[in-house]
């Protein structure tokens, strides 16, 4: 008797444990595409590209300056006295200084400048992401681009409905937003 209740009780869980499992959710999203195709993404690239153009011409600039003392101590050094030369050898020391103080400077201007702007677009897809998990009783939702295979027959892809709620035009591919990035680049290269 004891035996039979065990064996019932053992059954009953298992039984238990196999229908949850069949009602375990799974779903994927391509989590990298959402936020390439964002309409909050092409304003941001436009304020970094700004912050970009800026800091190239005021980089240009100081080479430009670094540059033309260099060919000026060149041309003269040999008619200078010694301590001209060296207060003229000091300059350009500094100069190149200030310019690899930019460098560093701007580069950690423009990764801050990424974070604060990317941060609050990557924050409303995985609200969003999470909304729809949610809605569907899902239980997990993985990124298309790190996994190695997904069966999608087992999984739910919210990429589609993703893209609506984030008001991403149908039209809006990838490789759309690849190719205009590109002839943007070209463009603003020839009309330098």
């Amino acid at each position: 008797m004891m035996r039979k209740i065990i064996f019932i009780a053992a059954t009953l869980a298992f039984a238990a444990g196999t229908a949850a499992t069949a009602q375990t959710k799974f779903a994927h999203v391509n989590f990298s595409e959402l936020i390439q195709l964002m309409p909050e993404t092409d304003s941001a690239m436009v304020q970094m590209d700004a912050a970009n153009k800026e800091a190239q011409e005021t980089y240009s600039s100081m080479v430009s300056e670094f540059q033309s003392k260099y060919e000026q101590y060149n041309q003269k050094q040999s008619s200078w006295t010694p301590a001209v030369r060296e207060s003229k050898e000091r300059e350009l020391t500094e100069i190149q200084n200030r310019i690899q103080e930019f460098e560093q400077a701007i580069n950690q201007d423009m990764q801050q400048l990424q974070s604060t702007l990317m941060t609050p677009i990557q924050q409303k897809a995985r609200d969003v992401v999470s909304a729809l998990a949610k809605e569907k009783g899902v239980i997990y939702v993985y990124d298309m681009s790190s996994l190695l295979y997904i069966d999608e027959s087992q999984s739910i892809n919210l990429t589609a409905e993703a893209r609506e709620r984030l008001n991403i035009p149908a039209d809006k591919t990838i490789e759309s937003v690849m190719a205009a990035r590109q002839a943007q680049a070209e463009g603003a290269a020839a009309a330098q």
